[in-house]
């Protein structure tokens, strides 16, 4: 069966979305799966990654043995410190985004929708969590990236025509990286950029809600050098 293939490793995900970015750019990288983005290094490009806790400028997550207990991200991972960094208080990070001066964000979500909506915040009868900085960010930031699994656990989609779950946001995501590919979201929908090493795209097509728009020039996943 197609879902017993291999699938893509997260680090690989985000590795993909990191090679999207520009030099120059702020780049806020939320909770979960995102961090791992901090972790591909382009010498080519001077990026900023930011922090909704403060932390303006770090750079990968620290190898063990050789933690700051006090330097994290947003997700409480300890980061390497880099020439430059700053900490501000958490006000002014909030600031930074309300400002619109963050380039890029990239987000985990639940469900993203063929239009560009996307669901991150809330399942219903679940306790805890809330929507936090994922809408100031939605809000203002220039483009949302999303990195997330294909499916859920239970095998059921999560690339939908329209969004179940109440949205974070509408219409604001650009691109997204699941373990089956890399999605482009167009005005005619999404459209499959990349598909994962011996996936087809009518596989990936099976695990899909909204109906997918196979790019002329789809090539295969685009690894790390």
């Amino acid at each position: 069966m197609a879902t017993e293939k291999p699938k893509l490793q997260r680090q690989a995900m985000c590795d993909r979305l990191a090679m999207e970015f520009q030099d120059d750019w702020i780049v806020n990288l939320g909770v979960g799966m995102p961090t791992l983005c901090s972790n591909y290094v382009d010498p080519s490009k001077d990026l900023i990654f930011h922090s909704e806790n403060g932390v303006i400028g770090y750079g990968p997550l620290a190898p063990p043995g050789e933690e700051d207990k006090h330097l994290v991200n947003a997700g409480g991972q300890n980061v390497v410190a880099l020439p430059g960094m700053a900490i501000v208080h958490h006000a002014d990070s909030f600031a930074l985004i309300r400002s619109g001066m963050v380039d890029v964000t990239v987000m985990g979500a639940y469900e993203v929708a063929e239009n560009g909506d996307f669901a991150n915040w809330r399942i219903p009868n679940r306790k805890g969590g809330g929507i936090g900085g994922a809408m100031d960010l939605a809000a203002c930031a220039k483009q949302v990236f999303i990195a997330m699994e294909h499916t859920t656990r239970e095998g059921k989609p999560r690339m939908l025509r329209r969004c179940a779950l109440p949205i974070t946001a509408p219409g604001v995501v650009t691109l997204v990286a699941t373990d089956l590919g890399l999605f482009k979201v167009t005005p005619q929908g999404l459209e499959l950029r990349e598909n994962a090493p011996g996936w087809s795209p009518e596989e990936i097509q099976e695990l899909t809600e909204a109906e997918l728009i196979i790019a002329p020039d789809l090539k295969e996943f685009r690894f790390r050098d």
